[in-house]
């Protein structure tokens, strides 16, 4: 709960286009929504380009911003933090139901300042 947040928030504050991640969950037996995910997925990335070109940066400066993201969400306290946000997550969903929104708002409060920290 709460990785797309997470990673779109990293993405966004290392300058990458966000939209170059996507995760979503299809059964075995969704075959169907498999292969439109992945179509429209396909077709979305196709249509930002290389990596960095949608940035305005080099291929070079690009693949460095991403080593910077890996190296990020390596981080110990990083993932401490977002796995006591998880918890508070899971018993906030249990009380009063939870979307996308709440969830990106909740990483935005919780993990901005360690995020920018872990990037210098």
């Amino acid at each position: 709960m709460g990785v797309n947040a997470l990673i779109a928030k990293i993405l966004t504050e290392v300058g990458i286009n966000p939209e170059r991640y996507n995760l979503k969950w299809a059964s075995a037996a969704e075959a169907p929504r498999f292969v439109k995910l992945i179509t429209e997925f396909t077709a979305k990335v196709k249509d930002l380009g290389p990596l960095g070109e949608d940035e305005g940066i080099s291929g070079e400066e690009a693949r460095a911003r991403i080593d910077k993201a890996i190296e990020l969400v390596s981080d110990r306290k990083l993932r401490i933090g977002f796995g006591n946000l998880t918890k508070n997550l899971r018993k906030e969903l249990a009380e009063n139901g939870l979307d996308d929104n709440k969830i990106a708002a909740a990483v935005e409060e919780k993990l901005t300042r360690t995020i920018s920290a872990g990037l210098g």
